[in-house]
């Protein structure tokens, strides 16, 4: 969980980077920018305000030997022990962005690397170093007096209200590689920041590893329960494995099994099912974890709880009160029709 309403910016650096395979060039700024009263307060909203939008998925920093091989992590170890440096590294780190910007599709841009303080994650005050760069370009009009004629000139410059990619690295869990955020608008390079410059992967906590697991089982409801029985009870599956999630804070999974699968003769396809797929949710070993109740949440709303029907009828199932549901929908088959119906029971319809 992070807040950043207190953030402040402490010093910002801002060079150029171009297309290394058109030759573009790249322009590394002398000095930092001089920051004032007027411009700080806009320039932190431009830079956090994608992040406070986002969802948080936590990445971190990774390499296949070691971190120490890892071309950003020590230039951001740096920064944290000796901040007045940072002008100085972000030109190295503009120099590697410059490297990995080889590709046709990518766009040359200003990179702006800060130094953040006062950001609070985790109930923890700490520090960050944000990355951030802008490609797309905006034209605006701008106005000048010339004599008796106001003339119009056409210009193009960077919108505030649009981050292209954005970083913001925390100074906390070095070890792992630090918790990071990042940022991406445009999906035509997707592997050039977050792989390629950032060298990034999931940060796996309580928050990945909630999301995983119900992202595991609604894709055991999909192929396993709707198949074996209806779609009544694949909604219903995953209404009673969210409202689990929802009122415990210790995920542990014989409860949850039995618990949440309501058919015995499901609970061994279940435990096939994450055998043979676990390696793609990354949960192989695991089976107890601490909840987030912000990834449960995210889930819940993701989760569509909707019977669509062929007959262009919708039958909308309670999240909240699933009971409703299991007491009050009946479901058939119509011989002489040779049709499916649902039976809904009810007292009186409610006025919208």
């Amino acid at each position: 969980m992070i807040n950043l309403f207190n953030a402040h910016l402490g010093s910002l650096s801002i060079h150029r980077v171009g297309n290394k395979s058109r030759n573009e060039g790249l322009f590394l700024s002398e000095k930092t920018i001089k920051l004032d009263d007027e411009l700080t307060p806009l320039l932190k909203e431009f830079f956090l305000r994608p992040f406070r939008e986002k969802e948080e998925n936590y990445y971190q920093f990774d390499h296949e030997t070691d971190l120490e091989f890892h071309p950003l992590f020590g230039l951001v170890s740096e920064i944290f022990e000796h901040p007045e440096s940072i002008h100085s590294i972000s030109k190295k780190m503009t120099q590697h962005l410059y490297e990995q910007s080889n590709h046709p599709h990518i766009k040359s841009g200003e990179v702006f690397v800060a130094y953040l303080e006062n950001l609070q994650i985790d109930h923890e005050k700490v520090a960050a170093v944000g990355v951030f760069k802008s490609e797309l370009k905006q034209e605006f009009l701008q106005f000048a007096e010339n004599e008796n004629q106001l003339e119009a000139l056409l210009k193009q410059g960077v919108s505030l209200n649009r981050l292209d990619k954005g970083a913001l690295i925390f100074n906390t869990k070095k070890e792992e590689g630090y918790k990071i955020l990042s940022v991406d608008s445009n999906r035509y390079d997707t592997r050039y920041w977050l792989e390629s410059f950032l060298g990034l992967n999931a940060f796996k906590d309580e928050n990945f590893f909630t999301k995983k697991y119900l992202k595991f089982c609604q894709d055991f409801a999909k192929d396993v329960i709707l198949p074996a029985e209806d779609k009544k009870e694949e909604v219903l599956f995953m209404n009673r494995a969210v409202n689990h999630f929802a009122k415990n804070d210790q995920f542990e999974e014989t409860a949850f099994v039995n618990e949440v699968i309501d058919n015995p003769d499901l609970i061994p396809e279940f435990r096939h099912y994450k055998t043979e797929r676990a390696p793609k949710y990354s949960i192989e070993d695991l089976t107890s974890f601490p909840i987030a109740n912000t990834a449960v949440t995210a889930a819940r709303k993701k989760i569509k709880n909707t019977i669509q029907l062929d007959t262009n009828i919708q039958i909308k199932m309670d999240f909240i009160n699933p009971e409703s549901a299991e007491k009050f929908v009946e479901k058939g088959w119509d011989e002489e029709r040779q049709m499916y119906y649902y039976l809904v029971y009810f007292n009186k319809e409610h006025k919208s």
